[in-house]
């Protein structure tokens, strides 16, 4: 999450430098987009709830597992007395089909499995999206009324990083950074337990 976050936020930052005339003249500021993101409550909260589905999914393909396996022994247990010469044939052909419908259950049931994982995976893969975007876009939105207010003409992410892995920003003075308040303002509607373990907002980097 980190590493496309910081892939997103470096391509728009060459897309504002490219926009700004004059750039040099302009005011600039800065924030570290992973330090809002990371501490920020919601942030958390995305967290807990991508923890428990993946908790509940991993308990449902236990279960799944459990009872396969369960259906093994099941049809090993029904082959071993369709092969017994103890029985009369006509119970062994008997116990021979229900072997034959129990091995048919097992390669559906493996089929339901390996199904069950990969819509599993795009579940987890599109809610943790869709979550990371919803707190992105708040995160946008003070931003960008903070950058308005203050005059700025361009916000720069001072932890993003270039395609190769290496700092985008390579100095910067925070004169005008925005980290702080802007955190601050995004955990002032915390609920109390949530703001009690979020990092303190009120001293500047």
């Amino acid at each position: 999450m980190k590493y496309l976050l910081s892939r997103i936020m470096a391509g728009l930052i060459l897309a504002g430098f490219l926009g700004v005339s004059a750039y040099g003249q302009s005011r600039i500021a800065t924030i570290d987009l992973g330090k809002v993101f990371d501490n920020y409550w919601k942030t958390k909260q995305a967290q807990t709830i991508i923890k428990e589905r993946r908790a509940d999914i991993e308990k449902e393909y236990n279960n799944m597992v459990q009872d396969r396996k369960t259906a093994r022994e099941e049809y090993d247990k029904l082959m071993a007395e369709a092969n017994d010469p103890a029985v009369s044939a006509e119970e062994r052909e008997k116990r021979k089909r229900a072997a034959e419908d129990k091995l048919k259950y097992l390669r559906d049931q493996e089929e339901v499995m390996q199904q069950y994982q990969r819509q599993a995976a795009v579940t987890i893969e599109e809610q943790t999206k869709r979550l990371r975007d919803n707190i992105l876009s708040e995160i946008r939105t003070i931003v960008n009324a903070r950058a308005k207010s203050a005059a700025y003409s361009l916000v720069i992410d001072v932890a993003a990083e270039t395609v190769n892995r290496t700092p985008f920003v390579l100095y910067s003075s925070n004169e005008h950074d925005l980290t702080q308040d802007v955190l601050k303002e995004l955990n002032a509607t915390a609920p109390a337990s949530d703001a009690k373990s979020s990092p303190s907002t009120d001293s500047k980097k």
